[in-house]
């Protein structure tokens, strides 16, 4: 999946509707705005576009 905007260092969202509506995700886990919180499977991808969260 391509996002309209790699992610940046500082950056948190609080849930992944934040991060989706700023193109940012999915996120990676060794990416900045990566937390354990957001990957509801553990597989090191956090706001997966199936997952509502």
């Amino acid at each position: 999946m391509a996002r309209a905007r790699v992610p940046q260092e500082g950056d948190y969202w609080r849930r992944c509707d934040d991060a989706r509506g700023a193109g940012s995700a999915p996120i990676y886990r060794s990416e900045p705005g990566y937390r354990d919180g957001l990957d509801a499977d553990n597989d090191g991808i956090a706001c997966e576009p199936y997952r509502g969260q």
